[in-house]
C-alpha cells in the first residue's frame, strides 16, 4: 500500500520505518519538502521511502497517518488539503497534550469534522511510540483501543495493527469515544514520571 505520514517527529519516524520494514511504500510530510528530519529518514528508510510537503504526503497516501503534534495537526491537515484527503482513511494517532484546553471535542473529532470527507480512525495514542510499532516488548499481552465512524475503515487499520503486532484491540465505537482515550493522557503521564520507563500499557481483563 502507499502510506503518507504526516509529521517527521519521533512517532512518524517510527510509524513511518515500521510501514516500510513491512513492505509498504512510505511518504512522510512536513510543512516544506527539504525539511531535514524527513530527508534524512529518508536517507536511512530506504528505496521505499520519500519526502514531500504534508498535500504531497496526502496526495500519495492510500492511508494517511497523522503523527503531527497535536496543537498543530489541525492546522497540518487543512495544510494537506481536504481534496487529497478525500474518501481516505486518516489515522490519528496525536494527543494534545493539555488535554484540559482543548474543548469539549477530542482532536479525532475535530479532525472528522474538518474533513468529512476522510475516514478518521483514532488509535495508538495511548502507548509510546516504541511500543506503537512493536508491542511485544512488554511481556505480557496488553490492550490498544480503537475509535471511529466508518467501520470499513476501522477494519483497514485493524489489519495494519495486526501487522505491528497488535492482538488485544478493543473497538470503543465511534469518533466521539476519541475523548476517552485522548483523557488518559494526565494518567498516562503520571504513570510514566512513577514508573521511570515509557515501556508500559493498561490492560484490559475480562
Amino acid at each position: 500500500m502507499k502510506i503518507g505520514v504526516l509529521g517527521t517527529g519521533m512517532v512518524g519516524r517510527a510509524i513511518g520505518s515500521k510501514l516500510v520494514a513491512l513492505g509498504h511504500d512510505v511518504m512522510m510530510g512536513s510543512r516544506t519538502a527539504d525539511n531535514v528530519q524527513a530527508t534524512t529518514w529518508v536517507k536511512t528508510a530506504g528505496a521505499r521511502s520519500a519526502a514531500g510537503t504534508f498535500a504531497d504526503a496526502a496526495a500519495f497516501g492510500e492511508l494517511v497517518f497523522n503523527c503531527t503534534q497535536g496543537a498543530s495537526s489541525l492546522a497540518a491537515l487543512r495544510g494537506a488539503g481536504a481534496a487529497n484527503l478525500d474518501g481516505k482513511t486518516v489515522v490519528d494517532v496525536a494527543n494534545v497534550l493539555s488535554p484540559e484546553r482543548a474543548g469539549s471535542e477530542s482532536l479525532g473529532e475535530q479532525l472528522q469534522n474538518a474533513l468529512p470527507g476522510a475516514k478518521v480512525v483514532k488509535t495508538l495514542n495511548t502507548v509510546n511510540c516504541e511500543l506503537m510499532v512493536d508491542p511485544g516488548k512488554l511481556a505480557d499481552s496488553h490492550t490498544l483501543f480503537i475509535s471511529g465512524n466508518d467501520a470499513g475503515a476501522k477494519a483497514k487499520v485493524r489489519e495494519l495493527l495486526d501487522a505491528f503486532g497488535w492482538t488485544d484491540i478493543v473497538d470503543l465505537g465511534d469518533i466521539a469515544t476519541a475523548r476517552a482515550t485522548e483523557g488518559y493522557l494526565p494518567l498516562w503521564s503520571s504513570l510514566w514520571r512513577q514508573l521511570g520507563t515509557l515501556a508500559f500499557n493498561i490492560k484490559v481483563v475480562r
